[in-house]
Order: C-alpha cells, then structure tokens, then sequence
C-alpha cells in the first residue's frame, strides 16, 4: 500500500473539510440576501466571506488572520453604520416618505371607490349556521336572496315572499365576514359591503399610464415628482405616501443655515460640551476626594464607607435614574416635599431649563463617581508614603500636600480616563431620556428640541419621536456629531502624544 504523500495528512482533510463547509456558509448567506432583495448586503457578505476564506487558506497569510476578525468587527459594526447613516442624510428619508416608488403606486392603485348609484339596501336572513343577504326590489330592480354566506356568493332572484330578516345587529356582529365578501348579482355586477346598510359596486380609483396615475372619475391627474418623492395633483398638492430620493446637501444646509434649526442645533452643542465636560469635572474630583478620605489611615471603618460608597456603582443605571426621576417630581417627590418643609419652596425641577440642567449634572455625578473612586484609590497605593513624611516635617498642611504631591502623581495615568469620561458622556443618551426625555421643550423652534438634550438625546428624538420621524434630518445632524467627534478624538490623541513620548523615555 502506498504511503500518503507529504502534506496530505488526517489535519489537512479536516482543514479542508472546515474551509468547504464556510465556503458553502458564505455562498449560502450571499444568495438569501440576494433573495431577500439586499443586494448591497450580498456584495458586503461576499467580500468579507471571500477575504476570510482566503485569508485562512493560504499559509502566506497566517499573520493577517489575527487582526482580520478585528478589522471585520470595525467595519461592519463602526464603519458601515457610519456611512450608511450619512448616506440617509443626503435624502428625505422620513414618516412621509417611507417606500419606494412602485409601493406608493400600488397603494394609490389599491384605492376604490363606490358607485353611489349602484347601492342596494340589505339585510341577513337566518340559514341556520350562517345568513343570507337579502335585496329588498329597489327602483325596478328585483329582490335578491343569495346563498349562506360562505366565501363570494352568487345571488339568485327571490321567487318566494319577502323573509324575516334579522335585526340590524347582526349586520354589525358578521361585518367581518361581508366586508370580505363580493355578491355578483342577476344582471353580472359585484357588490360589496359599502356601509351596515348597502352594498354597492366598487372600482380602482386611478389606473397607471407610465408613472402617472389617472382618475377613473374624473380624469384627474397625478404627476410623480422626484424632487420631492411625492405625487402631485395638477393644482401642485402633494400627496402622501411618499418615496425615498436624494436632495443633496439641503438636509445639511437647513442644520447650518435655517435659523429655526440652527439656533437649537447651536445651543444643544453648547450644552453638550458644557455637560460632557462638567460632569467630568465632578465625578473626577467627587471621587479623587472621597478616595483621599477614605485612604486616611486613622479613619475607622473605612472599609465599612467603601462598600457603601460603591454602591450606587452596583446598581443599573437606569434603575438609579428612574429612582431619581420619582425623588425629583416637582408635586410628589421627596426632595421637594422635605425643601417645602424646611425651606417653603418647591423647585420645578422638570420645567425651569437651568434647574433641569442642574438635576442632569447632579444624578449623573451621583451615577459616575463611584468608578473614579475606585480608580483613585488604586492609583493613590502607588503614591510613595516617604514623600508625606518629608512634607510634614517641613510643615506642610493637608491641603498643601494633596496639590503638591498627591495629584502631580495620580493625575498623568487619570488623564486618557477623564477623555474616555468626557466622550462617554458626550454621547450619554441614556440619562438624557431616561430622567428628562430632553425637556423641558425650547420655544419657537422648527423641530423638536429641548433644554436638556445633547446630540445624541435630539437626533434620537427627531428620528423616532418626532412626529414628523425625519430621519434624513437626523441623518445630516449625525454625520455633523461624528465629524466634531472625530475632531476632538484626534485633538485628545495629539494631545496626548507629549505625554506618550515622555512616559516612554523615562521608561
């Protein structure tokens, strides 16, 4: 029996068999979002498939393998978000204008109307398990009696005397079932339900020629326009459903030019600067202090208020904002019960836009200083107790040495960590919605804003709670966030260089 030749081992078969079978996992996935109409879907599959598939069948790319995973990551979960984001911006993407073209058109070609003059009165008549419809004669024509209602009837002239009929409720208790049903009469026309008390013939409302939509009563046009996405009556009267299109860069000059849009647009980033930066400031010193206090080593118990001190930390934050939303209620909260008590004033701490801020900086102070505290309190271990020693035989105070030899030492590593607390909170929609939901509401704006809302809190709710759902706008609004975004990642990254070089010297 030959031996196998060199390479072709039991390992290669099952590497092979392992790559097939991918192989087969990507074709398969590629065509159902072919199917599924995603074609742009498809090619992003087959091109990552196939760069996988690649990358693990040839041995020259072995290092590639480790950080093809992480690239993939980025780009479906970061990078393809991103754009297809800003690609919605460039449209008018919204409520009105959901469908596409042909769907606009098979709704308005799905539209009937009813012939008044065709109506006949009716009523049901018992058929044991089921009812019959009953046309009374009416101008001339004769009564009608058709079979038990069981899918389309066929009518049949009444040859007998006039039945019972049922009382009218029964009309409303089976209007289920006629309003499903058609009744074809002696003469060949169809019927159906046009009311609890007639029937009559229905038609489309407009029939296609081209793209355009004709009125089968009056002849009426309308004319699609791909500017707006709407059709169009003759007298210019849009009318909704509309369809996606492109408007360029409008959705982007409303954001910087309108006034009804930028003058909000201009305070919320204002604020968000103002809050991002803020509630960096205090849960970085709220927890440096607590941390310094509880590292004295003659407080008792010190274990004891490190426990308690982390537990807002420990419990979810939206439990924590919701716990505060009830405490801050202006008629029924506690704080204002026991300020009444003391004090004789009842802040309205939802509706007054500088109180409102106030209560966003203070619950998230609460929500955020644990986890500075505990970074804190490791970073202070690494402080040199000798330095201490010395300050005090030279006289120096507490406060003295906390600004001249505690935070020159734990400052340099807390630096890229209040970068990451100010980007967390630059984009800390969770607070935002949970506690004020972006209230209390701006004054003379064109969309909604509010007093409270950073980016991210106003894009959301411009895009989903807006009655107007304009995604296009919130879009263009978010393309703008990722841009400053960007900016001041790679402003903090320069910024931080000096700081690299320098570690690594000492180093």
């Amino acid at each position: 029996m030959p031996a196998p030749r060199a390479g072709v081992t039991f390992g290669w078969f099952l590497r092979a068999a392992a790559l097939a079978g991918a192989a087969f996992g990507v074709v398969y996935l590629v065509w159902g979002l072919y199917l599924l109409g995603e074609p742009l879907f498809a090619v992003i599959a087959m091109v990552i498939g196939g760069l996988g598939l690649m990358l693990f069948s040839f041995r020259r790319f072995y290092t590639q393998r480790f950080v093809f995973p992480g690239i993939a990551a980025v780009f479906l979960f970061i990078l393809l978000p991103v754009l297809y984001t800003s690609a919605i911006g460039f449209t008018n993407f919204g409520a009105r204008n959901l469908l596409t073209i042909d769907r606009v058109q098979a709704f308005h070609l799905a539209r009937t109307v009813t012939d008044e003059g065709s109506g006949r009165p009716f009523a049901l008549v018992d058929a044991g398990q089921a009812v019959r419809i009953y046309f009374p004669e009416d101008d001339g024509r004769p009564a009608v009696l058709t079979n038990p209602v069981v899918g389309t009837q066929i009518g049949a002239a009444l040859a007998v005397e006039e039945p019972e009929t049922l009382p009218r409720r029964a009309v409303v208790q089976n209007r289920a079932i006629l309003s499903n049903i058609s009744v074809t009469m002696p003469d060949g026309s169809e019927l159906r339900m046009a009311g609890l008390r007639a029937f009559a013939a229905t038609g489309p409302e407009y029939r296609l020629d081209g793209e355009v939509l004709i009125s089968n009563i009056d002849g009426s046009r309308l004319i699609p326009n791909h500017d707006t996405g709407f059709y169009e009556t003759e007298a210019g009267e849009m009318l909704s459903p509309g369809w996606r299109v492109g408007v360029g860069w409008a959705n982007f000059v409303d954001v910087l030019f309108n006034e009804g849009i930028r003058a909000p647009m201009f305070q919320i980033f204002v604020w968000t600067v103002i809050f991002a930066g803020l509630s960096m400031l205090f849960t970085t010193s709220f927890g440096i202090l607590l941390a310094v206090v509880l590292n004295w080593e003659h407080l008792r118990f010190a274990g004891l208020y490190r426990v308690m001190l982390i537990l807002p930390y420990a419990v979810p934050g939206f439990i924590s904002i919701l716990v505060f939303r009830g405490l801050f209620n202006q008629n029924f909260g506690e704080i204002n019960l026991i300020l009444s008590a003391l004090f004789g004033i009842r802040p309205d701490w939802f509706t007054d836009p500088i109180l409102a801020k106030a209560m966003v900086l203070l619950v998230n102070t609460w929500l955020g200083y644990p986890y500075m505290m505990m970074l804190a309190s490791g970073f202070l271990q690494a402080v040199p107790k000798d330095l201490y020693k010395a300050a005090a035989l030279e006289g120096s105070s507490a406060i003295r040495s906390f600004f001249a030899i505690t935070l020159p030492q734990i400052l340099p590593p807390f630096v890229p960590l209040m970068i990451a607390n100010f980007a967390f909170n630059f984009n800390n929609v969770v607070l935002i919605l949970l506690l004020t939901r972006g209230g209390p509401d701006m004054a003379g704006t064109t969309i909604t804003a509010g007093a409270t809302d950073i980016l991210g809190s106003f894009t959301f709710r411009l895009a989903f709670q807006n009655s107007a759902q304009d995604f296009g706008m919130a879009g263009a609004i978010s393309t703008l966030t990722f841009s400053v975004t960007g900016l001041s990642a790679y402003a903090n990254s320069r910024a931080m260089q000096p700081y690299a070089k320098k570690k690594g010297a000492g180093t």
